[in-house]
């Protein structure tokens, strides 16, 4: 993987991960107030930039560790994701497809654990 790329996308994330932040603390207080999902976008956006801002010093590396920060990228979308959706919809069954984020965020971090020298995983 490019680190060029993977720069500009952990970057893409850790803004998107603020903007939503602030999003949800301002333009959405209300609707979230309404479904009483506010801690889950909480927990949301939480999760987002912690995990945008490993894939950023991941991509600093001379090499990224491409499944790992595939694992971190897919793991941010999906685990996020589904909680973002949630939050906003109140629609229960999407907290059945969370956890699947979260093992994918789990894989990276595990792969990470087993292999911090390897320079592309």
């Amino acid at each position: 993987m490019n680190p060029s790329v993977a720069l500009r996308v952990a970057a893409a994330l850790g803004f998107l991960a603020v903007a939503l932040g602030a999003f949800g603390a301002h333009g959405l207080r209300e609707v979230l107030a309404a479904t009483g999902r506010a801690e889950e976008w909480k927990t949301a956006v939480v999760y987002h930039l912690v995990h945008a801002v490993l894939m950023t010093a991941l991509s600093l590396r001379a090499e990224v560790p491409k499944l790992v920060w595939s694992l971190f990228a897919v793991g941010i979308v999906v685990f996020s994701g589904s909680l973002y959706v949630l939050a906003l919809t109140n629609v229960r069954w999407l907290g059945a497809i969370t956890p699947l984020g979260g093992l994918s965020l789990l894989a990276g971090w595990l792969l990470l654990m087993l292999r911090p020298f390897r320079a592309s995983a």
